[in-house]
């Protein structure tokens, strides 16, 4: 398990290595997540192996939003003075998403031909 997870983590530093290295505007976990995604393609064995530690690490993924939660509790001050702002961008982006996300999806659908 200890080396699945040194494996997980050093694909993370390898993707924040070449974000930073080469200035790279896409985060350096995406990148890591790529890397891995095509060790994973390119030795389905690792993977399989890798399954049970990811299994465990997804069953307590809510235990990764303490830190958030704690960012919010910290800063209420600021969530006072600036809520609404942040809550008008939240409900903007979140419906931009939405919107984009069902547009993408028209336009692959009539791009393979299946009905939108």
């Amino acid at each position: 398990m200890i080396v699945h997870l040194a494996m997980l983590l050093a694909f993370q530093l390898a993707g924040e290595t070449l974000s930073r290295g080469l200035g790279l505007i896409i985060p350096g976990p995406v990148i890591g997540m790529v890397l891995l995604l095509v060790f994973f393609i390119a030795a389905p064995k690792v993977a399989a192996a890798v399954q049970p530690t990811t299994n465990g690490l997804l069953s307590h993924l809510s235990l990764l939003f303490v830190p958030a939660g704690v960012g919010i509790v910290a800063h209420l001050d600021k969530l006072g003075q600036d809520g609404l702002p942040i809550l008008l961008a939240l409900l903007v982006s979140t419906a931009l998403s939405i919107a984009v996300g069902a547009l993408v999806f028209v336009g692959l659908a009539r791009l393979v031909g299946g009905r939108a």
